[in-house]
């Protein structure tokens, strides 16, 4: 019998039949750092190794229930939050950890393999800009994402056409960034930035600017599941008390491992391997 268990970490997201993407994927970049993982259903895929065919969501209420239920019983050293698929489930996700206001939270909204990211209309980018957002210790997304998001609080003369600044430029950047940030946001994680000589980067903000950056090589693929892969090991790795500029470069390398380990199981995209370590 062990005393002393394991970080537990409750994860919001969707079912992947096939484990490459949402609740299951997480569950295994977690066992892979030592945590264990609680799963809350927010939706169901209907999917294959190459595609998203549908997604069902799941109750808002049914999906609280089921953390509430788990959150009376364990204690949870942090929270991820992948893509859910209303604003209600948004809205419940927002009330539950605010009662863990101690733990860190990580973001990871966007899913590349459903339409539209999973986020489908402005009124879920606004949800979690103004009620998720700012509870947030890291919220990961792409630099094409952060542009998709930012279209929520931009002014009409400020959009790339109207002649403002380059949606790609550092400065546009760095101002999408600090929304975010001065609205309670702790750390902003852009993956897929690149600097003036091309490098392609993961980079991570806060209030103050660029806390840390890492590069990145871009493997031959494809792959379902990648960004999954690093925002789960990146939620275990706070878990496990490692701070947020430390875990980029930690969660960076495993990912990076896992892709270069990654199997082909069916006709469709490659998926990694969480536990190519063992």
């Amino acid at each position: 019998m062990q005393n002393q268990p394991l970080p537990l970490i409750l994860t919001f997201g969707v079912s992947d039949p096939v484990g490459a993407l949402g609740v299951q994927a997480d569950l295994a970049a977690f066992a892979a750092h030592g945590c264990h993982g609680l799963s809350v259903v927010a939706g169901l895929l209907v999917a294959d190794s190459a595609k998203v065919e549908n997604l069902h969501e799941v109750d808002s209420d049914w999906m609280a229930d089921q953390a509430r239920v788990l959150l009376e019983d364990m204690p949870v050293a942090a929270f991820k939050v992948g893509a859910v698929a209303t604003v209600l489930q948004l809205a419940a996700i927002a009330e539950i950890v605010s009662d863990y206001p101690d733990a860190p939270l990580v973001l990871d909204p966007f899913l590349s393999a459903l339409p539209d990211s999973g986020l489908a209309d402005e009124e879920m980018l606004s949800a979690i800009r103004s009620i998720l957002a700012p509870q947030t210790t890291v919220l990961m997304l792409s630099q094409s994402e952060l542009g998709r998001m930012a279209e929520t609080w931009r002014e009409v003369g400020d959009s790339l056409g109207d002649g403002g600044a380059d949606d790609n430029s550092e400065d546009t950047l760095l101002a999408d960034v600090a929304e975010l940030t001065n609205a309670g946001c702790q750390y902003v994680l852009v993956t897929g930035t690149r600097d003036e000589k091309g490098a392609c980067s993961n980079t991570l903000f806060d209030a103050d600017g660029i806390v840390a950056r890492v590069e990145w090589q871009h493997l031959p693929g494809p792959f379902v599941g990648a960004g999954n892969t690093y925002s789960a090991a990146f939620t275990a790795l706070m878990a496990c008390g490692m701070e947020a500029p430390q875990a980029l470069f930690a969660a960076q390398e495993y990912t990076t491992g896992a892709l270069e380990h990654a199997q082909r199981f069916g006709m469709g995209k490659f998926i990694p391997n969480k536990f190519y370590r063992s």
